[in-house]
């Protein structure tokens, strides 16, 4: 029984990771410990762990001589609610997390794996970044990593939980994945840390400042979810898991739907003549009224997250005329874009709320870049081949309505509020433009120009003219919303399409 207490005391070592003291100080700093966050993560007792015994072969700097258990990162996969599901972890209670060679191998095992079974695969990192002790090894290591975040992505989903400082390269790796959770205070991510920050621009900022969760959120955008800390950001992993397909190849789960498909909204009827969040109007047509927001604190000026509608997952992507009077700019073309694509990659059909009443003007956003990067949301439609509803509620005017999912781009079915207003531009702008000269010579300019708004609105500015057209579908009471986009859907299930054989195409980045 030697050997079998041998083998029961090594993994008692490698479970104990960098040790009691740095465990006390990993709790002390407000963090969990790798294996506390799988347990989190996993159904109980299901965790398998992967390669506990692999460790680093890098014998300069003293590395011979330093014990890294588990190599600072635990591997293995399980079931969350049922569903295989695989993780790494990183510790950084072994030399900071951080990722050399061998780390770097584990991950990219659980990478193949997770590709060649269809599951999707979370990664919790919590690192200090590159070991620099193992020099260009730990960099073929980040380059391998890359590698499999690139041929993963569209094919399982990949979700990256920081819950710690990710630092330099590291960061490129959870940018390349689907979404991106982090907490408050304990998370941060930035490519040059405080101290560079400080020594290059004169400038002293904190960690939080410079690359913490909420600048994350809500200004630069890399974080799809913000929570207060470690607990809810593992419900949150959960929550969105339960909507996500486990691969390409399947669909999301369907779940038992115990709300009304047929219930009516008289809150919809009621907001039609009023200003409104759409918000509330995607909880009105969802199942039970549930929400997951992507991203509610960047670019809220458009609303992207997912929906169940007779138990099945939908995209939701939608103006918020709320903020900026749902104009689209820069970042939230970039949002909108993306969101797309992610649905279209794994199956998932989208439903878009249509209030817009063009883009944002002027130099700041000229020089943002707002034609390339307003151009990404076009693109995304038009290439998207999974089933896509619209819903024209007010305003669609210009450029900004054909880009919000209209049958131009490759809608399938197209409904519009009798409160929609489908036109080049605003009544008032195309009154000032068409009837220049006869309000310039009118005696009296201000009611003429009056008159002439009321009338280009009664010609134009409505849904019948696009009706008449095809280019609407049908004109919808706003209460029977939910009713006629679950029944659009189900006629789509079905759905097959297809694109000019490529080999991708050249989406403007």
């Amino acid at each position: 029984m030697g050997k079998l207490n041998d083998l029961q005391q090594k993994r008692l070592t490698i479970e104990q990771g960098g040790g009691d003291k740095k465990i006390a100080q990993q709790h002390d700093s407000g963090k969990k410990t790798a294996r506390e966050r799988l347990a989190m993560l996993f159904d109980e007792g299901s965790f398998v762990e992967i390669d506990a015994f692999v460790t680093h072969r890098c014998g300069e700097f003293n590395m011979a001589d330093n014990s890294a258990p588990c190599e600072g990162v635990v591997t293995g996969y399980g079931t969350v609610d049922g569903r295989l599901v695989y993780a790494y972890s990183q510790d950084y209670t072994v030399i900071g997390g951080s990722i050399g060679e061998m780390h770097a191998a584990k991950i990219c095992k659980i990478y193949d794996m997770a590709m060649q079974m269809g599951a999707p695969i979370i990664g919790v990192l919590d690192s200090s970044g590159a070991r620099i002790q193992e020099g260009v090894d730990a960099l073929k290591g980040f380059g391998e990593m890359f590698r499999r975040n690139a041929l993963a992505s569209g094919v399982v989903p990949q979700i990256s939980v920081v819950l710690g400082p990710c630092a330099g390269g590291a960061v490129f790796s959870p940018a390349m994945t689907d979404f991106i959770v982090m907490t408050d205070k304990t998370s941060h991510m930035f490519v040059a840390g405080p101290s560079v920050v400080q020594g290059s621009a004169g400038k002293s900022i904190s960690f939080d400042e410079l690359g913490g969760a909420e600048v994350h959120a809500s200004k630069s955008g890399v974080a799809g979810i913000r929570c207060a800390n470690e607990e809810e950001c593992f419900a949150q992993v959960k929550l969105l898991l339960s909507y996500l397909p486990s691969n390409n190849l399947e669909t999301a789960p369907i779940y038992d739907c115990t709300d009304d498909l047929n219930r009516a909204s008289a809150v919809l009827d009621a907001i039609a003549d009023t200003e409104y969040d759409v918000k509330t109007v995607i909880s009105e047509v969802a199942d039970n009224g549930e929400f997951v927001e992507i991203f509610p604190e960047y670019a809220a000026n458009i609303v992207t997250g997912f929906i169940r509608m007779n138990g099945a997952t939908v995209g939701v992507i939608a103006n918020q005329p709320a903020v900026m009077s749902g104009m689209l700019d820069s970042a939230s073309s970039e949002k909108g874009a993306r969101f797309v694509r992610f649905c279209d990659s794994f199956n998932i059909p989208i439903v878009s709320f249509t209030d817009v009443p063009g883009y944002v003007t002027g130099c700041e956003e000229e020089y943002n870049g707002i034609i390339r990067r307003g151009a990404k949301l076009l693109y995304a439609f038009a290439e998207a081949t999974v089933p896509k509803v619209n819903v024209v509620v007010k305003k669609a005017y210009g450029g900004a309505y054909i880009a919000m999912n209209s049958k131009h781009l490759g809608a399938d079915i197209v409904y519009a509020w009798p409160t929609a207003e489908i036109a080049v531009m605003g009544p008032e702008g195309a009154a000032n433009i068409i009837f220049e000269d006869e309000i310039a010579a009118s005696s009296n300019p201000v009611e003429t120009r009056q008159k002439k708004i009321e009338e280009y609105t009664e010609k134009f500015t409505n849904p019948y003219m696009a009706a008449a057209r095809g280019y609407v579908d049908d004109v919808i009471e706003p209460s029977s919303t939910r009713q006629r986009v679950i029944a659009a859907l189900e006629m789509l299930a079905s759905k097959r399409d297809s694109k000019p054989a490529k080999k991708h195409g050249n989406i403007p980045m």
